[in-house]
């Protein structure tokens, strides 16, 4: 039928999509997890079964650049870290070494990375401190690591359980985005889902849980556009996110069998 010169086109109705959680924007907060601790439990059972010892991505040969590489990651990705310290742990891999080489030159080895400047001079003002206070070792105690510059809760998290073997939960963009997308660790701030981690997380998954949920936000349950065909937890997931499938993906179906059988890797 023709629209009559008085008559206006109908307005075409769009829907607007979520916008994923994040630290700045967290949205409604659940007040509780959306999942029992036996749901839970299987959710990382899942995470094992696909991925048994799951690795940090950030190059490191000792406690120190390991410290250095996860400062330097702040607002950069593990890939253009690794680029920028290449040669700088090749040839400063203590804090001794890095003072030596001074921030003039830190700042050029990492000027391709995010607030390169600022990062510098933490680097050195970091191991100066780890040279007058640690004897230019690096602390294996929260409360050390944060008293060193550039080194928030999350930094001293990421050093602690990587190197150091503690059930820690450095709750990264990724973390904070699944503990409320998905509703398994809900809070407003990140110190609120590292707590609710910390109580929702079985304790024989505790050590490489934090790895296991930056893996699945990074790589699987992405801010834009979350690719639910690869979920190996998607038929347990429970957020409104979730993208509706006739069946079980295939890598969800797999997963879970391997759960059942009391393998612990998945195969092709």
């Amino acid at each position: 039928m023709a629209i009559s010169k008085t008559q206006k086109p109908a307005k075409k109705l769009t829907v607007k999509k979520r916008k994923a959680p994040s630290v700045d924007n967290p949205g409604r907060v659940l007040k509780r997890s959306r999942y029992s601790k036996a749901e839970t439990n299987e959710i990382f059972q899942r995470f094992h079964a696909d991925n048994p010892e799951p690795k940090g991505e950030l190059d490191y040969v000792n406690a120190y650049t390991l410290l250095v590489a996860v400062v330097l990651s702040a607002q950069a990705t593990d890939v253009g870290v690794n680029r920028a310290t290449k040669t700088l742990f090749q040839i400063a891999d203590t804090p001794e070494k890095m003072i030596a080489l001074g921030e003039d030159r830190v700042r050029e080895e990492i000027r391709t990375i995010g607030l390169f400047k600022t990062k510098a001079k933490n680097v050195i003002l970091l191991s100066e401190q780890l040279v007058r206070d640690h004897a230019g070792t690096v602390p294996d105690d929260r409360e050390a690591l944060e008293k060193l510059p550039g080194v928030g809760r999350k930094t001293a998290n990421v050093v602690l359980n990587i190197y150091f073997g503690q059930p820690t939960i450095a709750v990264d963009t990724h973390l904070f985005r699944l503990g409320n997308r998905i509703g398994i660790a809900p809070g407003k701030t990140p110190l609120d889902v590292e707590l609710a981690m910390e109580k929702a997380i079985p304790p024989e998954f505790s050590l490489h849980a934090h790895h296991w949920l930056i893996l699945h936000g990074r790589y699987i349950c992405k801010a834009r556009k979350p690719e639910c065909r690869n979920c190996v937890i998607y038929d347990l997931c429970r957020s409104p996110e979730r993208e509706p499938f006739d069946a079980v993906p295939d890598i969800a179906v797999r997963t879970a069998q391997m759960v059942a059988n009391g393998k612990t890797r998945l195969d092709g």
